[in-house]
């Protein structure tokens, strides 16, 4: 569940999430389904939901609400913390049993975990393969992710491709094998970064995974919300999160909210598969869970249906010299905005203002980028293959 600061976004997952199973638990199944209903997670720690559902704030742990639902608070700075100690210990045990390795291992060996306010983009991270290790465990039905008091929340989501961009930039992966070949003691340390660099893929991979994860976009009906609308439309499409339905919130602004869910459908024209659906306005304070119970908000199961560049597709050109095409339905709200680029395996695509790095498939990457084009609603990328790696027959 995302959506602009103050459209409501906490109120709506909590009401969505306090929703009791519509099915009947079958016995049959009981020994292969999992024992908890829904966790509903949050990464605000001004969240107030822990006062509508009248229990102690317990960060990293799951909370019991009711029968059907538990709550877990995610704090950036504990999980931050406890992460950097044990990637200290790490490289504490290279700099004892080498001198002679990479500049600044020692310096970052020195740094305690209580000196450190956050580390940039890797908070995110730590949050996001929370929420992964929490999905994969097999003890929930169903998790809803409140990402509000995250500042921008497609930012927040694509922190796992960010930092797995910048490992590979700064430290690829090929010289972090030839450096663990070469000095054993070292092994260890690039085991440690490979594993945060796959956990940063598996993060990528299952956000953008149409079959697990449904998005969200809560909207408030006001004007700022309809300006905001097209850019998050746009911004789900580049990093190819599987938008599913989009929440108008009658409790917050003054406009019509039919009028704004028009407007939204009409952007949303040719996706037939995202819904779109009002939030009623509560007639009482909310102030307890049950009163956003009767708000009676249903999210749209995940669909399967890939969307935006997790459904892009490569096609062979038959004119010379483009050899390659990879195309997808991208949203352009401004669209002298759009800037291209390349680093290593990733199309660094920047769409208003917001820049996300799409990881090329295997047969691009050793190809040149030689035009684009977006006609129709499609985004079109051109490739040639690159004399300086490509086989020669």
């Amino acid at each position: 569940m995302l959506g602009p600061g103050g459209s409501g976004v906490s109120a709506v997952a909590a009401a969505a999430a306090s929703q009791r199973p519509s099915t009947p638990r079958d016995s049959r199944r009981a020994v292969t389904r999992p024992e908890q209903h829904t966790l509903l997670i949050t990464v605000d720690r001004w969240s107030p939901v822990h006062d509508w559902a009248r229990v102690y704030r317990q960060p990293g742990e799951p909370v019991a609400v009711s029968k059907f639902l538990h709550l877990l608070t995610l704090d950036r700075l504990d999980l931050t913390e406890r992460t950097w100690s044990g990637f200290v210990d790490v490289l504490e045990h290279t700099v004892g049993r080498s001198k002679a390795v990479m500049p600044g291992v020692g310096t970052l060996a020195g740094i305690d975990a209580a000196e450190l306010t956050s580390l940039p983009g890797i908070d995110d991270f730590l949050l996001l393969r929370r929420i992964r290790d929490e999905a994969t465990s097999g003890r929930w039905q169903r998790i809803v992710v409140d990402c509000s008091g995250c500042g921008d929340p497609l930012q927040f989501l694509r922190g796992g491709a960010v930092l797995s961009q910048a490992l590979n930039r700064f430290w690829p992966r090929h010289r972090r094998l030839a450096m663990a070949a070469e000095r054993p003691v070292m092994a260890q340390l690039t085991a440690a970064v490979d594993a945060i660099d796959r956990d940063c893929a598996d993060v990528a991979e299952l956000f953008a995974d149409a079959h697990a994860v449904a998005v969200h976009l809560v909207l408030g009906a006001e004007d700022r919300a309809r300006r905001l609308a097209e850019h998050y439309v746009a911004g789900a499409d580049v990093m190819g999160l599987p938008l599913t339905s989009v929440q108008v919130n009658r409790g917050v602004g003054a406009e019509s909210p039919e009028d704004l869910a028009a407007h939204v459908k009409g952007l949303l024209a040719g996706s037939g598969d995202v819904r779109v659906a009002l939030v009623d306005r509560s007639t009482e304070t909310i102030d307890r869970m049950a009163r956003l119970r009767k708000l009676a908000v249903r999210l749209p199961d995940p669909y399967g249906i890939p969307r935006g560049s997790a459904a892009a597709v490569v096609e062979t050109a038959s004119e010379e010299p483009v050899a390659f095409r990879l195309s997808w339905s991208q949203r352009l709200p401004e669209p002298d905005s759009l800037a291209l680029g390349r680093s290593g395996d990733d199309l660094l695509v920047t769409v208003s203002g917001f820049r996300h790095p799409v990881r090329l498939p295997s047969v691009l990457r050793r190809c040149m980028v030689v035009d684009a084009a977006w006609d129709d609603g499609r985004l079109t990328v051109c490739f040639v293959p690159d004399p300086a790696v490509w086989p020669r027959r």
